[in-house]
C-alpha cells in the first residue's frame, strides 16, 4: 500500500465516522461523491484493500509474451542491426518482421538484453538557437558530407545536402566526388524541382569562395582590404541567377544542415546496410524511394508564413549556361580560338564586327558541349584542326678534321738542352754583338 493509498483510507475513515461529509471527502480526495459512497460500501465488505486498484499486480492484457520477446532479442542480435536504437529498431521491426511493438516496451526489453546501453545528456553550452526563415525558399543551406556511407561495402562517396531553412525539406543525392560538376547537377536538380530559392547559406569552401593567397611580405594589406577576388564557377553561376550567397563563419553557423548529416549518419547508414546497398546507383535509389519520403514526411515543419519565395525560372535564366565552367578567350585573326587544347573555328555566318580580336564568352557545359557567346549572341563553332607546324630545317653538319694519332715530329732537329744558358753567353760577350 502506497502513501497515497493510506492518505485516502484516512479521509474515507472520517467519512465514515461522520466526522467530515461524503461532499467534503470527495472534494479532498477530488473524486466524485458517488465514487466516494463506492469505495465506502468495498471498504465494509473487504477493509483497507479498498483503497488499492483491483488489478495492481496483475499482469497487463499488453504484456508480450515470451515466446515474442526472444523473437526480437533473436532478430536485433543480428549483424544487421547493430547500432540501431529503440525507435528506429521498432520502425524496422513492424515494416520487414511485422512485429508490433511501442519504442519505450523495446528499450526496455533491448536494455535488459544488453543490446542497448542509455546515455544521459549534459548540456555544456547553452545556445540560442536562430529563427527560421519566416517562408519557404527564402534560405537553403547547402553542403556536403563526407562519410563512410556504404561502411566498407563499395567505393567512396559523398552526400550532398539542401536544406530549406524555414521548413527543413530536404534535396539530397549521392556523388562520387566533392567536386563543382557535381554540386552544380545536383543544384540544377533543385532549381527545376522547386525554383531559385532567395539565397544559399555554405561555408567558405573553395566551391564557393575563391581563397586568398596569403603573404608574408611586412608591407602586404590584410585581406579584408584587398581588391576583391574574381568569383568562383559556382558563385558566378549565383550571380547569373540572382541568387545571393551568405558565407557562414562556422560549423555551428550552419547547424540546421549539420543536424541532417547527424541524422543521415545514423539513420541512413543503417538502412544502406539493411538494404545490402553497395554501388552509387543503389545508395541513390534507396535514398529517393526511402530515405527522403520518410525524411520529409517526419521531420518537415509548416513555415512561420505560408508564402514561397522561390522564384520561378524565366527564359532568360538559362541553367546550361549559368551552371557551366565559363572562361574568356580571344579571337584570332582568322576567327578561331582555343580551350583545353582543342582549337573552334566560328561560322563565316556568325562574323561579326569587332570580333576579330574581340573576347568571347566560352561555356563548357556539364553535358561535355562547349558554346561560345560574343557579346549577347551565341556563335556556331566547330572543332578543328590547328594547322601543320613547319618542319625545322636539318641541322647542317660540321666536318672536323680527324687528328692523326702519331706523334709529331716537326721538333726532333731541335736540341735545346745543349744550347749554352743566358750566363753564358753574357760572360762570353756574345750578347753585346747582338
Amino acid at each position: 500500500m502506497t502513501q497515497r493509498d493510506r492518505d485516502r483510507l484516512v479521509v474515507l475513515k472520517k467519512a465514515h465516522k461522520k466526522l467530515i461529509t461524503q461532499r467534503q471527502a470527495a472534494a479532498e480526495l477530488q473524486l466524485t461523491e458517488r465514487h466516494v459512497r463506492r469505495l465506502l460500501i468495498r471498504w465494509k465488505e473487504v477493509g483497507d484493500q479498498a483503497v488499492v486498484h483491483g488489478l495492481r499486480g496483475r499482469a497487463s492484457n499488453r504484456k508480450l509474451s515470451e515466446e515474442k520477446r526472444s523473437k526480437i532479442v533473436r532478430i536485433l542480435s543480428g549483424e544487421v542491426y547493430q547500432g540501431f536504437g529503440p525507435t528506429l529498431a521498432s520502425e524496422y521491426l513492424a515494416k520487414k518482421h511485422k512485429i508490433q511493438v511501442g519504442r519505450e516496451a523495446l528499450r526496455q526489453i533491448m536494455r535488459k538484453a544488453g543490446l542497448w546501453r542509455g546515455r544521459r545528456r549534459r548540456v555544456e553550452e547553452v545556445h540560442e538557437w536562430r529563427t527560421r526563415r519566416s517562408c519557404r525558399g527564402e534560405l537553403v543551406q547547402w553542403d556536403t558530407s563526407t562519410h563512410d556511407w556504404l561502411e566498407g561495402r563499395g567505393e567512396t562517396i559523398y552526400l550532398i545536402h539542401l536544406i530549406d531553412d524555414a521548413t527543413s525539406q530536404l534535396t539530397a543525392w549521392f556523388v562520387r566526388s566533392d567536386s563543382t560538376a557535381e554540386n552544380m547537377r545536383v543544384f540544377w536538380s533543385y532549381l527545376e524541382q522547386h525554383g531559385r530559392p532567395a539565397a544559399v547559406y555554405t561555408d567558405k569552401a573553395s566551391l564557393f569562395q575563391t581563397t586568398p593567397k596569403s603573404s608574408r611580405s611586412p608591407t602586404a594589406l590584410p585581406v579584408d582590404e584587398r581588391e576583391p577576388l574574381p568569383p568562383t564557377q559556382i558563385g558566378r553561376a549565383l550571380r547569373e541567377l540572382g541568387i545571393g550567397w551568405i558565407a557562414a563563419h562556422s560549423p555551428q553557423a550552419k547547424g540546421r544542415v549539420e543536424r541532417s548529416f547527424a541524422t543521415a549518419q545514423d539513420r541512413l547508414v543503417k538502412g544502406l546496410r539493411v538494404a545490402k546497398v553497395k554501388t552509387l546507383e543503389q545508395a541513390n535509389r534507396y535514398l529517393v524511394e526511402e530515405f527522403l519520403p520518410w525524411w520529409n514526411q517526419h521531420l518537415v515543419v509548416l513555415p512561420a508564413n505560408a508564402s514561397d519565395a522561390h522564384r520561378p525560372l524565366d527564359p532568360a535564366h538559362n541553367l546550361g549556361a549559368a551552371l557551366s565552367f565559363v572562361e574568356t578567350r580571344q579571337v584570332a585573326n582568322d576567327y578561331t580560338f582555343r580551350i583545353d587544347g582543342q582549337m573552334y573555328q566560328i561560322a563565316k555566318s556568325d562574323v561579326r564586327k569587332g570580333l576579330r580580336g574581340g573576347s568571347v564568352r566560352v561555356e563548357k557545359r556539364l553535358d561535355g558541349s562547349v558554346a561560345a557567346r560574343f557579346q549577347d549572341r551565341y556563335l556556331t563553332i566547330t572543332a578543328c584542326s590547328p594547322p601543320p607546324k613547319a618542319q625545322p630545317k636539318p641541322a647542317k653538319v660540321r666536318h672536323v678534321p680527324q687528328r692523326s694519332k702519331q706523334p709529331a715530329t716537326w721538333m726532333d732537329n731541335f736540341q735545346l738542352h745543349d744550347a749554352p744558358s743566358l750566363a753564358q753567353l753574357a760572360r762570353s760577350g756574345k750578347l753585346d754583338r747582338l
